[in-house]
């Protein structure tokens, strides 16, 4: 029997278990480095973008990290009501 204490659950956080590699593999799949660049213009995801060099950023810039979070969560809903089908593709 494992100790509940060691592995938080957390089942309201959208984001638990999501790897920030994750987040910004789906987001420059779905939005392209060009419209990343231009939704979080951040030099990383503007100029020479890839998924390493993002990575390399973010873990060091807690803002920047904070807007890629955000911005997979709204990727997340807009997802989701495309699937839903309440809004036009």
């Amino acid at each position: 029997m494992s100790d509940p204490s060691s592995t938080p659950v957390q089942p309201r956080n959208p984001l638990h278990g999501i790897t920030l590699e994750r987040m910004v593999t789906e987001l420059s799949s779905h939005y392209g480095w060009e419209n990343l660049g231009q939704r979080i213009p951040v030099r990383c995801f503007a100029h020479d973008p890839s998924v390493a060099s993002s990575l390399k950023f973010l873990r060091k810039t807690p803002w920047a990290r904070e807007k890629v979070e955000g911005l997979y969560l709204f990727m997340l809903r807009e997802l989701r009501r495309r699937s839903a089908g309440t809004m036009p593709p």
